[in-house]
């Protein structure tokens, strides 16, 4: 028989035998790790801030110049508007390697059938970007419908799309002279506006309203969580209901339709119609999507984050450049920067594991 002090400390031992369960992170590391998990963009902020407090406290005043700090957007919106593009995409945890030859494609087009065919610059406007939407529904069609890699489909894009650009318009360019006395709206996005001693251009407008148009679309509409959820995971947003395969073709089609306003705005930057501009736009591209703490696995990131990577870039090159350092060392540092961002990605994705 039991007595009745074991009677009494029984309670006790079962309450005592309770599974205690963790409630959230504990420890510094722990806590920092959930907070860049919660804000991804949080990453690239912190090392555009110290980059420019760095190259602020070298410099002084010929780096904080408002001529300086606007220089660095102006070089960077071509790349921030294709970055945005490419965004789309990797956050569905694909890759499209095609960015930069529909950028350029869609220019080309703009140029062509303005002085060629002789049809008005707004619509050959209309048709360079449809030209950029309809590359970019090739892409995912061949993606969503036919299932093959993103990599694949988009490099195969890359090679053709380029090898028509230099087809179509004959490896020639059109003068700069040319489109300011007969089509000056080609270069619309590269007129400037001055405020004090700060000069900005329509195509800096533009890449700050167009992030500022998709991060409110990704985390405020059903199409955004969509886009998130197929990143995430493709097979699991498949059975909750959601329309992979409109959601995939989608995101290319938007992703060549904002190519194509960047090709509109490389013309307005570089002032003319060339074949062999922008060749670099897939890897910088790519470049400012990976600082920007956007996952190469999809399914987590945001589009501020691509435009503090951006910016990172700019104020590297900027800064290296006014320092009078070789051009080498801004690969160097912007390479670091790559593999130290897709480390801290595998860190901050083990919160989740």
């Amino acid at each position: 028989m039991t007595n009745e002090s074991e009677l009494e400390t029984a309670p006790a031992a079962r309450v005592e035998s309770v599974a205690i369960f963790d409630t959230g992170p504990s420890g510094l590391m722990s806590r920092l790790q959930h907070a860049l998990h919660g804000t991804p963009s949080l990453v690239p902020l912190i090392v555009l801030v110290a980059s420019i407090a760095v190259f602020g406290a070298l410099l002084g005043s010929k780096f904080f110049s408002s001529f300086a700090l606007t220089l660095i957007l102006q070089q960077v919106a071509i790349v921030g508007i294709v970055g945005a593009a490419q965004s789309l995409v990797i956050l569905t945890a694909g890759i499209d390697l095609s960015v930069g030859a529909i950028m350029v494609l869609s220019s080309v087009v703009m140029g062509q059938f303005t002085f060629r065919y002789g049809i008005p610059p707004g619509i050959s406007i209309v048709i360079g970007l449809a030209c950029g939407a309809f590359v970019g529904f090739v892409n995912g069609w061949l993606i969503a419908m036919v299932k093959l890699p993103p990599f694949i489909v988009t490099l195969g894009v890359w090679q053709i799309a380029l090898a028509t650009n230099f087809l179509y318009s004959g490896n020639e360019t059109i003068r700069a002279q040319d489109i300011e006395t007969q089509a000056p709206i080609l270069q619309f996005f590269g007129e400037t506006v001055s405020f004090g001693g700060a000069v900005f251009t329509y195509g800096v407008f533009f890449f700050v309203l167009l992030v500022a148009l998709l991060a409110y679309v990704l985390r405020h509409t059903a199409w955004g969580r969509h886009v998130y959820a197929v990143g995430d995971d493709l097979d699991a947003a498949e059975l909750s209901g959601v329309n992979t395969k409109r959601i995939l073709i989608s995101v290319y089609v938007l992703s060549g339709l904002i190519c194509a306003f960047a090709g509109w705005a490389l013309i307005g930057r570089i002032g003319s119609v060339s074949p062999t501009s922008g060749q670099s736009a897939n890897i910088e591209s790519i470049t400012a999507v990976v600082i920007g703490g956007i996952s190469l696995f999809g399914g987590r990131g945001s589009i501020l984050g691509m435009l503090f990577g951006a910016l990172i870039v700019g104020v590297f090159s900027l800064g290296l450049r006014l320092m009078g350092a070789d051009a080498q060392w801004t690969y160097l540092l912007i390479g670091a920067l790559i593999i130290a961002a897709v480390a801290v990605d595998q860190w901050i994705r083990k919160v989740s594991a």
